[in-house]
């Protein structure tokens, strides 16, 4: 397993907004952590990626635990992530924001970066290419000399996924990548997550479209109230009671 999580609890103020969650994140392969609004879902994520300190608990990501590490330490360890709040450098041009992502491979030598060594100029070439391959992956080549800040929704959104996975990371932490997109942008982000899962990455999704969560997982984790009431494929969980009432039933019946 890429990421085992036991037990884990946070408490806010003295309110549980986790309690006591386990669940594991298999290689390779897509796992989704669904559940209604204020089930715990980002909480988990934000205590997996050093965001939050856990009240109790282990993580142990790629054979270590991490849990309490800073968020830095672990992304050095292969662990990246989007956010539910897009965090982009609007002032920056589209590529200097992906190459933000490759900060874990940039080396921290001082002398290197002082001196300009044809060491440094080789690695700063190799990164700007890299980072180049990711737009072109979500289709952003074209802007790659743009304010971030001038482009659209959407694209906000693939430029945060190509930031996270340039990097080529162990983990990708997805939250709400569709959130606030419309049918045919969530149909690209659907076939871009195929296409990282094809390709041997390991992705955790937070998400509230079920239709792209049962089509691009092979493993689901549900919380509700801070607790995992259900875990499965998709099918399974589909067709699990306890689901239908605490999110999928609301879902319909709000529909």
């Amino acid at each position: 397993m890429i990421l085992s999580v036991r037990t884990l609890s946070k408490r806010f103020g003295g309110l549980p907004a986790l309690s006591e969650v386990s669940f594991d994140v298999e290689g390779g392969k897509v796992t989704a952590l669904i559940g209604p609004n204020g089930a715990g879902k980002t909480t988990a994520v934000n205590c997996i990626s050093g965001l939050f300190r856990p009240d109790e608990g282990s993580v142990i990501f790629d054979g270590k635990e991490v849990a309490g590490m800073p968020a830095h330490r672990i992304a050095r360890l292969g662990l990246a992530r989007t956010f539910q709040n897009i965090k982009i450098f609007p002032r920056l041009t589209v590529l200097d924001n992906v190459l933000c992502g490759l900060t874990v491979r940039a080396g921290r030598s001082l002398l290197l970066a002082m001196l300009r060594l044809p060491k440094l100029r080789h690695r700063e070439r190799a990164l700007r290419l890299k980072a180049l391959e990711a737009l072109d992956t979500l289709g952003l080549s074209d802007r790659a000399a743009i304010p971030a800040g001038v482009l659209p929704y959407g694209d906000w959104k693939r430029l945060e996924m190509a930031r996270a996975f340039v990097s080529e990371p162990l983990l990708t932490l997805l939250d709400e990548p569709v959130a606030g997109l419309n049918s045919e942008e969530t149909a690209q982000v659907a076939t871009l997550i195929r296409s990282m899962r094809f390709s041997g990455r390991t992705m955790l999704l937070i998400e509230h479209d079920m239709e792209l969560v049962m089509s691009v997982s092979d493993h689901v984790v549900v919380l509700d109230g801070g607790r995992v009431i259900a875990r499965g494929t998709p099918d399974e969980v589909r067709e699990n009671p306890l689901v239908l009432e605490a999110y999928l039933g609301r879902v319909c019946s709000t529909a």
